[in-house]
């Protein structure tokens, strides 16, 4: 079965705010079986939304539109849905309930006129019942084509997919299962990983899709397949992945689609170790990586964000000579930075970051795009030196993924 994605509004063409409906649209659709077609943003007028709809009709079987729906005079889907169905709007009783409930108890103010037309429908949609907003969702079909249109608002439209449109999407389709198996390998770039596994996708199964997803310090390999029996795809993309060559093996940090924090906190989960952090060029990235899931006090114990000379030394307590003697962009600073980390926090790891990101030099004479990791641990303390260039948001994020790395390869160590 084959699905469209719409999403309606000026303020995503315009680059205000980012279509974030779309990729979780795309992520549960796929999961529920459908192949993913088209992905469209387009303008809140009618002749774009008509286009559109006109487009998908019997192209795909189903098309999801979210954005256009609500009680202002620029939310127009209710009334193209109305002509391109033929059909015209009805007061729904118990949308409006809902509305007035809503309206009343929650917001604590009567209810309006424009409030009410919330609760009027084209005649012939089924309607798909919005508990956490007052602009329902529809369902009607032209042809062999399914349209869906549900609020731009994405807590309200996930909830109306999850709850109410998925157990219909399943009656009213035979979906097969799309799997997707996922093995992240660091420390290999995306030409060179081709070519150590030239033999072993030659040997891939026509049925069997692989795609190289390359990102800064690490490539995906996801390989795909659909069919009727979930286990059995499963079983088998599990033994083609156990055929990677040894070279390649070695260099996969997770088999799940992991971001490159997530690998490195799973690993301390799974070992139930701590981390803390010190940071300068990277701003406390790596504290929001490390912090931004939920439990994380359980691995996180905390981190400094030292980006001036003075906060190393007043807040970190790195020594003054040190600086002095070495430079505040030394190895000799990150692993006073990191130890220093590692004693405040009480933590079993701590990493920091010390550097030039640019564009011009700071407080030392290093060359721009000079960096220095430190890792301190019970085994030992140590720097690695980088040259990670220019524009500076390069600089920060490969300081972000060589941290991580040398993170993960030092709870490696026994």
């Amino acid at each position: 079965m084959k699905a469209t994605i719409i999403t309606i509004g000026d303020e995503i063409l315009i680059g205000q705010i980012v279509d974030t409906n779309s990729n979780y649209l795309a992520n549960y659709l796929d999961k529920l079986g459908f192949e993913m077609v088209e992905i469209l943003s387009i303008s809140d007028s009618e002749l774009a939304i008509k286009e559109a709809m006109n487009r998908q009709l019997n192209r795909v079987d189903l098309v999801v539109i979210t954005g256009g729906l609500g009680p202002t005079k620029d939310d127009l889907t209710k009334q193209v849905f109305c002509d391109f169905f033929e059909d015209v709007l009805v007061e729904n009783t118990a949308v409006l309930a809902h509305v007035k409930q809503m309206i009343e108890n929650l917001f604590k103010r009567p209810m309006s006129e424009i409030n009410q037309k919330q609760a009027l429908v084209p005649s012939k949609a089924t309607v798909l019942f919005n508990q956490l907003g007052t602009a329902p969702g529809m369902l009607l079909k032209k042809e062999q084509t399914h349209y869906v249109s549900l609020p731009g608002v994405p807590f309200e439209m996930k909830g109306i997919v999850e709850h109410v449109l998925t157990p219909i999407l399943k009656e009213q389709f035979t979906l097969r299962f799309n799997v997707h198996k996922t093995s992240v390998v660091y420390g290999i770039g995306e030409s060179l990983l081709a070519e150590y596994l030239t033999d072993w996708e030659e040997a891939l199964p026509a049925d069997v899709q692989l795609a190289y997803l390359p990102s800064r310090g690490r490539v995906r390999l996801r390989l795909s397949s659909t069919g009727e029996d979930k286990l059995k795809i499963e079983n088998r993309l599990n033994r083609i992945i156990a055929a990677i060559p040894p070279l390649v093996k070695e260099h996969i940090r997770a088999y799940e689609d992991l971001s490159r924090s997530d690998v490195v906190i799973e690993k301390l989960k799974a070992e139930g170790k701590t981390i803390a952090c010190a940071e300068s060029c990277t701003g406390g990235r790596l504290a929001v990586l490390f912090s931004a899931k939920e439990g994380a006090s359980a691995y996180f114990k905390g981190g400094v964000v030292s980006y001036a000379t003075q906060a190393k030394e007043e807040v970190l307590g790195v020594k003054k000579e040190t600086i002095t003697d070495y430079s505040v962009v030394s190895s000799q600073v990150a692993c006073e930075m990191a130890e220093q980390a590692r004693q405040k926090f009480h933590s079993d790891y701590a990493v920091s970051t010390t550097g030039n990101a640019g564009p011009t030099k700071g407080d030392s004479a290093v060359e721009v795009g000079t960096v220095y990791v430190g890792i301190s641990s019970s085994k030992g303390t140590y720097a690695v030196k980088y040259e990670l260039g220019q524009p500076r948001e390069q600089v920060i994020e490969r300081t972000i993924s060589r941290a991580l790395e040398l993170v993960y390869n030092e709870i490696l160590k026994k």
